[in-house]
């Protein structure tokens, strides 16, 4: 395939406003302090939804954001992909809710579960939907409430994660920029270091569960913290490769925003100085399939994205999932 096809045309993010710092934690009867998680995740704050905020809510408003940027109207859209591992409900999917949202009738709409990577995952979807000509105006979005699945008695797992989404346009490509690589993998061997044990139709809810709390994220951190950086620098190699290009010739890399020291060891493998590397876990902490967009998003407000910069995108997920992607703006 000769890239590239597809190119990002508009980012949006939609976040709730409540913002929950790591004091708060005291609060609610969790026994940890502000010192203690950030020196073993960067974090110091992360936005949590409110009553009435859901999953589509955040979808749609970063939604509305990427299309009014990129000039995109409700009609115009072929299909909307979207990744998360919060659905609103388990059937149908949250991207047709998004769908209704928005009015946009004549998109085909569906989700996709690939956790913390699902969001590349999107974007090499919509790349070969593109270049199949199946569509070519398509809506990607990542949006998460993490704070519904996260066990909030467990200090290892909630003080870890936070809620919103990211979206961006994704349309044929024109004049150079666009998708110049892409990579996916996944072990599902591993799969247990980090899930959800029951909710789902092979253990389905029941009285018991609210008691044993398995509806609930459990992690096996350092088991994931290694498997993690192990896989993050073999997919910034893979994308690199396949673009022809090393890490002096990015201009930034936007990772999964999980852990500050996970995102330290993969610049360090992929040859990108941090002054390059994007980080606002300190401010969103790991918001799954939202991170990459949600921090795209800011890195294109801020100026450090904008025409004929050179990006690699690389993430890390439960399943285990890992995705990477090389990207000219």
């Amino acid at each position: 395939m000769r890239r590239p096809v597809a190119y990002v045309a508009a980012t949006g993010r939609g976040v709730p406003a409540h913002v929950m710092t790591n004091h708060d934690f005291a609060a609610i009867g969790i026994e940890t302090s502000h010192d203690w998680i950030v020196e073993r995740s960067g974090i110091h704050e992360r936005h949590i939804a409110r009553d009435g905020e859901t999953t589509c809510s955040m979808a749609t408003d970063a939604a509305r954001e990427a299309m009014r940027r990129a000039g995109v109207e409700a009609r115009e859209l072929d299909a909307i992909v979207l990744s998360t591992a919060t659905p609103d409900r388990l059937l149908p999917s949250t991207a047709v809710d998004v769908q209704a949202s928005l009015g946009a009738k004549r998109a085909a709409a569906f989700d996709l579960s690939a956790a913390c990577s699902g969001w590349l995952y999107g974007l090499t979807v919509a790349e070969g939907m593109i270049m199949s000509g199946v569509a070519e105006t398509i809506l990607v979005v990542g949006a998460e409430k993490m704070s519904a699945i996260v066990d909030w008695t467990d200090r290892a797992t909630c003080v870890l994660f936070g809620d919103g989404a990211g979206a961006a346009i994704v349309k044929r490509s024109k004049g150079g920029k666009g998708i110049l690589s892409a990579f996916m993998r996944s072990d599902g061997e591993l799969a247990e270091l980090l899930y959800r044990p029951g909710g789902g139709a092979s253990v389905p809810f029941e009285e018991a569960m609210l008691t044993d709390r398995s509806h609930f994220v459990k992690m096996a951190g350092r088991e994931v913290f290694k498997h993690a950086v192990r896989s993050m620098a073999e997919a910034a190699d893979r994308a690199l490769d396949s673009a022809k290009l090393t890490g002096t010739d990015i201009d930034l890399m936007i990772p999964h925003q999980a852990n500050v020291r996970i995102i330290e060891a993969t610049a360090k493998h992929a040859s990108v100085p941090m002054d390059k590397v994007f980080v606002n876990v300190d401010r969103y902490g790991n918001t799954s399939s939202a991170s990459i967009p949600i921090a795209l998003d800011e890195a294109i407000e801020q100026g450090r994205v904008h025409e004929g910069s050179t990006v690699l995108l690389v993430a890390f997920g439960a399943g285990f999932t890992w995705a990477s992607m090389v990207v000219r703006f």
